[in-house]
């Protein structure tokens, strides 16, 4: 397994129950999360998007949007923010207490709160302000106005309706050496999808394939993530004798729709669970309008941007054209 972003996973879970239940008493206010928060909250707890510790600030948030990096340099995709529907009853250096499905899950020590450009975000992350893309329009429409950054202690790694695994669980699934080649989908895996990680396997000599779909919210119109995990452990059970050197393992992430930049935050995203390699598909994470049902993007546009960036990341794209039948 490679290395993962920044040099070290990111570990944000309290395990000792007396400063746990002292952070949950300290907090002013308390938060409620919908899903896609949800999902933010596990990636962050457990390390998947190291070396983040916390909702990005605004600096952070700035930096991510406008440059792709953090203050430190360190490439990022996107930014990881916890947006609200109002800033009413609490301030920067306040503790605000997350919870999720009826359990507390994380306080947030807020050390900045602010009120983003969303049409800025939505051009420099989507490449688009227009309302026929689904995420920018959840942004404009759905997402809070504010935004609210700080470090995340973790109470409890958020739960949900299907099994997924960490960083560390996935990493102790791996060979200590030889490289790792991760796919990642957010549909159920049709047969061209299962050749295409077939011929990943094989062109990459002595390779672990790590089928990791992300199984959280994702565009309207998208299968439930319940469900598609029922069609993954079919295929996985139907496939594991055969194919011993594959790996199956879930991702409680909220798909972006963001197209070559989404391409490094799943690249970033798998590095964390020990990828070495990364493969990228025609229009990966893309999307149409829902008006026209244009693309937004090109079909390889993703292909290239993770090839810019792929020597920096230390993540090998392996890029494969439509497959088709014959």
């Amino acid at each position: 397994a490679g290395a993962p972003h920044g040099g070290a996973l990111s570990d944000l879970l309290v395990r000792d129950p007396g400063e746990a239940k002292a952070l949950v008493a300290s907090a002013a206010k308390t938060i409620e999360l919908n899903e896609r928060q949800a999902c933010d909250v596990f990636c962050l707890i457990n390390g998947a998007f190291s070396p983040l510790t916390g909702f990005m600030g605004e600096a952070e948030y700035d930096a991510v949007v406008k440059g792709m990096r953090l203050p430190g340099n360190e490439l990022f995709g996107l930014p990881v923010t916890l947006d609200l529907p109002d800033a009413d009853g609490f301030k920067a250096g306040d503790k605000l207490l997350l919870r999720w499905a009826g359990k507390d899950v994380a306080v947030l020590e807020a050390s900045s709160i602010w009120r983003p450009n969303k049409v800025v975000e939505a051009k420099e992350c989507y490449g688009t302000s227009s309302l026929e893309h689904p995420t920018v329009f959840s942004l404009i429409a759905e997402l809070g106005p504010y935004y609210v950054g700080g470090r995340l202690h973790g109470i409890a790694s958020p739960e949900f309706r299907y099994i997924v695994q960490t960083p560390a669980e996935v990493r102790a699934t791996l060979p200590s050496s030889g490289p790792v080649v991760a796919f990642q989908n957010r549909n159920p895996i049709h047969r061209a999808h299962f050749e295409l990680l077939k011929c990943a396997q094989r062109d990459v000599k002595d390779s672990t394939l790590l089928v990791h779909p992300t199984c959280g919210p994702t565009q309207p119109g998208d299968i439930d993530g319940v469900v598609r995990i029922d069609t993954y452990e079919a295929l996985r059970k139907e496939t594991e004798q055969e194919y011993p050197m594959f790996r199956w393992a879930y991702l409680p992430y909220s798909m972006k729709m963001a197209g070559p930049r989404e391409a490094i935050q799943h690249m970033i995203i798998r590095k964390n669970y020990g990828a070495t390699h990364f493969i990228i598909g025609r229009d990966m994470a893309g999307t149409k309008s829902t008006v026209t049902g244009d693309d937004f993007y090109g079909a390889y546009d993703a292909q290239e941007t993770g090839k810019k960036h792929s020597a920096e990341l230390g993540v090998t794209v392996t890029h494969y054209e439509n497959m088709v039948y014959v």
